[in-house]
């Protein structure tokens, strides 16, 4: 079998590295004449209001220079498809909401470009082996070619999030729960390392003109890096990707589940890489907030001093409906401590948690924690937050367990916390907005 090729390319606008790059790789060997070529970009979220972007969306720059380069190829039948995370499932526009202000409309309108939100587009049930089955998008299934462009981020629960995880955003909102199982063997990187087996041949183009520590989104440390990486091979792809943002591939759980599919292992001694040298630009980039010790409550929070008060740390079991609210919670937690001790209360998130013997009060985060404990007969206060993504009004409510009492609607205020986030930015002149239009 040939060595995969993956090439790592310092990114100039105006002066064509994506071709460049794509070139090096060679990187859409696998393209068939006239072929229905669907391209997925990484949004992970969008917000109406501004919030920062670098490192969590994939750059409107690369989109566009990735069609012109299919174009160049005399490939006409192409189609961006993206799933953003909706807050409210079964919400329309958000899609076309994201399109509109990345400059997609412009792509088009110049090159005829179709745009497809996944969640108003159809799915497919496809088995993915073990007696497992996803549905997928129906717009990837009757392609001919994927062209993969995700961002060079590390991620909270698996690392890094590079060209296979972002396959999820093809998902289905029940797949996409059905990922994040609190079964120990067939669990969200076992979930992810079969999402390759979804696809037509494909090319991977990693944007990392923007990386983030902390990711996948806006409550990340986003650095400019000014890379792209390129590759006909998905895993090589990504095996360079997570080098490059200092992590051991053979130490990403998931591509050693990918690659053990292929019968190799996730080595980079596997790979050939052209172009400018990993070593010269790996840097490492944390991929989760420290916790302390016993994983009972963040590093920060514990050096705060704050006392009676466990919020365990998130497993890979939290899904993406959950996650947000975990954020808001800690930081109003953090935003309001005075310095006296909480009155022995918990926090408990996922599907895998019980209440604490020696706790209190639990509160239970989201409709997976509230059925994983419904039986629960134990001595502690049980306080409820349900709903998938969970009820604001509830957890306001919770909240009122430690003294801190807020409107509910500041709890799904997204744009507002975006503002807030943005606020990091100002007078930084390399973290710039225009990467995220079409001229």
């Amino acid at each position: 079998m040939d060595r995969p090729k993956v090439s790592i390319f310092k990114y100039q606008r105006h002066t064509g590295s994506v071709r460049k790059a794509v070139a090096a790789a060679n990187a859409l060997a696998h393209l068939p004449k006239h072929a229905k070529v669907v391209i997925k970009p990484n949004i992970v979220v969008w917000l109406d209001g501004p919030y920062p972007k670098w490192g969590v969306v994939t750059t409107s720059a690369v989109v566009e220079e990735s069609v012109i380069l299919l174009k160049e190829q005399g490939i006409n039948d192409i189609t961006i498809v993206e799933g953003s995370l909706q807050m409210t499932p079964g919400s329309t526009g958000m899609g076309q909401r994201a399109f509109n202000g990345l400059g997609y409309q412009k792509l088009k309108d110049r090159y005829g470009v179709k745009l497809v939100d996944v969640w108003e587009s159809g799915f497919e049930k496809v088995d993915i082996g073990d007696g497992l089955h996803l549905k997928v998008n129906s717009d990837l299934l009757a392609s001919d070619f994927l062209l993969n462009l995700p961002v060079l981020k590390t991620h909270a629960q698996v690392k890094v999030s590079l060209g296979i995880k972002n396959l999820k955003g093809f998902l289905n909102v029940s797949s996409r729960k059905k990922c994040h199982s609190a079964d120990h063997e067939q669990d969200l990187e076992f979930m992810i390392s079969r999402l390759p087996a979804l696809l037509p041949p494909s090319a991977t183009i990693i944007d990392g003109i923007y990386t983030i520590e902390r990711g996948p989104s806006f409550d990340g440390k986003p650095r400019k890096t000014d890379l792209v990486i390129a590759s006909a091979d998905p895993l090589a792809a990504d095996m360079v990707g997570g080098a490059l943002l200092g992590h051991n591939p053979a130490e990403i759980p998931y591509l050693v589940r990918t690659a053990a599919d292929r019968d190799m292992a996730a080595d980079l001694s596997q790979c050939d890489i052209v172009g400018e040298s990993l070593e010269d630009h790996a840097s490492f980039h944390h991929f989760t907030f420290p916790y302390n010790e016993d994983n009972t409550l963040p590093l920060t929070m514990e050096k705060m001093g704050i006392k009676g008060l466990k919020f365990h740390k998130y497993d890979s079991t939290l899904c993406t409906y959950c996650s947000p609210l975990i954020g808001m919670l800690l930081t109003l937690i953090g935003m309001s401590y005075k310095g006296d001790p909480y009155d022995n209360v918990e926090f408990l998130t996922g599907k895998r948690l019980v209440p604490s013997p020696d706790i209190k009060t639990s509160i239970l985060v989201g409709q997976c924690m509230c059925a994983r404990n419904k039986n629960h007969s134990g001595p502690q206060k049980i306080v409820e937050i349900p709903g998938c993504p969970p009820d604001s009004k509830a957890a306001a409510r919770a909240l009122k367990e430690l003294g801190i009492d807020i409107d509910p609607a500041f709890l799904t205020n997204f744009e507002m916390a975006g503002a807030f986030f943005m606020e990091r930015f100002k007078n930084k002149p390399e973290f710039d907005e225009s990467f995220y239009t079409i001229e």
